[in-house]
């Protein structure tokens, strides 16, 4: 690799990850996520509408009352290769908030159950609906976010897009935007069936080259539809030469995964 690409690289990650520092009182958007990836523990008893309840206590008692935390979610399987999957999302106004939420937690897990036994009992029977294995990953979420209008009142289905990114000797962090931003207010910001979208890049964990979007939208007979509308509206949104520019930030190779987001 030349030592020019390898500058560009540099520069391309941290603009990336500096800029979500630096956002907008109106998109309020978070600057870091957390995702952990957990497994069902299928020889647990409790039921599905057990672990709802708890972790709906939980939430209310500790995680809502978290400063440090800006909002949370879980990700059940929907599509994915492997049914035990569950995604837990946790969103940070800046990185030493990733730092300081654990011991912030455990903090208000002691106001919330002051007796020791009770508070273990609790805390066991929660984890017990999820094997030992889990992993982390933490991204930097980037402009050009869409919002949703008002908080979900009902389960969502979430589609995840891990595309993999490539580092042209042409390439600019300038050119890579402009044309991000283009595709994201011409198609997916006047995609109705999209509710929410929030695109992110890795900051930390599995593979440095992720640039992820996530769309957020009502139901799985949305999906197909949400592809037919991006598809009308990308073939106004750009010029053939300027898909070509776009193309090349891309190694061309992408995974899918579509959820659930459980409404706590």
């Amino acid at each position: 690799m030349k030592t020019t690409n390898r500058l560009f690289i540099a520069a391309f990650t941290m603009l990336l990850l500096f800029s979500t520092n630096s956002f907008s009182q109106e998109d309020q958007r978070p600057a870091y996520f957390t995702m952990t990836t957990m497994y069902w523990n299928l020889d647990n008893e409790g039921t599905n509408e057990e672990w709802v309840a708890a972790e709906k206590e939980y939430k209310e008692k500790v995680t809502k009352k978290n400063e440090h935390i800006r909002s949370s979610t879980y990700l059940t399987h929907l599509l994915t290769d492997n049914s035990r999957e569950v995604i837990y999302v946790q969103t940070y106004p800046t990185w030493e908030d990733i730092e300081k939420a654990a011991a912030r937690n455990s903090e208000l897990e002691k106001e919330a159950w002051p007796d020791e036994a009770e508070r273990n009992a609790f805390l066991d029977k929660q984890a017990a609906y999820f094997s030992d294995y889990h992993s982390d990953e933490i991204f930097a979420t980037m402009a050009g976010a869409k919002l949703p209008a008002a908080p979900a009142d009902k389960n969502m289905v979430v589609y995840i897009r891990k595309n993999k990114m490539a580092y042209p000797d042409d390439g600019s962090n300038k050119e890579f935007n402009e044309l991000r931003m283009k595709q994201v207010e011409n198609v997916y910001k006047k995609n109705d069936l999209i509710k929410a979208y929030y695109p992110s890049l890795h900051a930390w964990g599995d593979d440095r080259r992720d640039f992820m979007e996530v769309f957020v939208i009502e139901s799985l007979n949305d999906l197909s539809g949400m592809f037919d509308k991006n598809g009308e509206l990308g073939k106004d949104a750009m010029t053939e030469e300027e898909g070509k520019a776009m193309g090349k930030y891309f190694k061309g190779v992408h995974s899918d995964y579509v959820y659930t987001s459980i409404n706590l």
